[in-house]
């Protein structure tokens, strides 16, 4: 019985390690590989210095009347949120003001009050949003509405527009808070 159990055993896993290696060498036809005009269309993030911003510019009133129509079904009339599925994204609360984040979690960290960078709002919402039909929006829409939502904050005037060279010069009001990641990987790492 137990010379049986170590012949089905041995024959089981060569088995094994002959599947292994035809498996790696078999093409199952799925998918294709992408082409150029598909990877333009994803590659199209925005790093903090404002990297990757693309041609087209928008008003806060135009943001104003774009934010109503697409964004405030689910983050409220005013950026106040829809709790607590969709925490706000609007107001400087004066409790939070001096990031006192670390003193009460429970805060509200809005654009205004936490974000650091304002690329970064541009970059989110332009990949993200609206909710429904993720970047949907056109370049034009996506500066207007990064517009409104500063000015909302109280970070630019309400009469602000904005394209890429206005909204890389855009310092948020926090920005000092946050560390810089330095690390550069492999045994560096800190």
């Amino acid at each position: 019985m137990r010379g049986a159990l170590v012949l089905v055993s041995s024959i089981a896993l060569a088995s094994c390690s002959s599947d292994r290696n035809a498996e790696s060498s078999r093409h199952y036809d799925l998918g294709r590989a992408a082409t150029p005009q598909e990877i333009a269309a994803l590659d199209v993030d925005v790093g903090p210095d404002g990297e990757g911003l693309p041609a087209g510019s928008g008003t806060v009133a135009q943001g104003v009347a774009l934010f109503a129509q697409k964004c405030a079904v689910c983050h409220g009339a005013r950026g106040e949120g829809i709790p607590p599925t969709y925490p706000a994204i609007v107001g400087r609360d004066p409790k939070a003001e001096g990031f006192q984040f670390g003193k009460d979690p429970k805060l509200n960290r809005t654009i205004g009050n936490y974000w650091p960078y304002a690329t970064t709002i541009f970059d989110y919402v332009r990949r993200a949003m609206p909710h429904s039909a993720p970047g949907s929006l056109t370049n034009g829409e996506v500066y207007a509405l990064t517009a409104y939502l500063l000015a909302a904050n109280q970070v630019i005037p309400m009469d602000a527009s904005l394209d890429a060279a206005s909204l890389k010069a855009v310092k948020m009001p926090y920005a000092d808070r946050f560390v810089r990641d330095n690390r550069r990987g492999g045994r560096e790492v800190k």
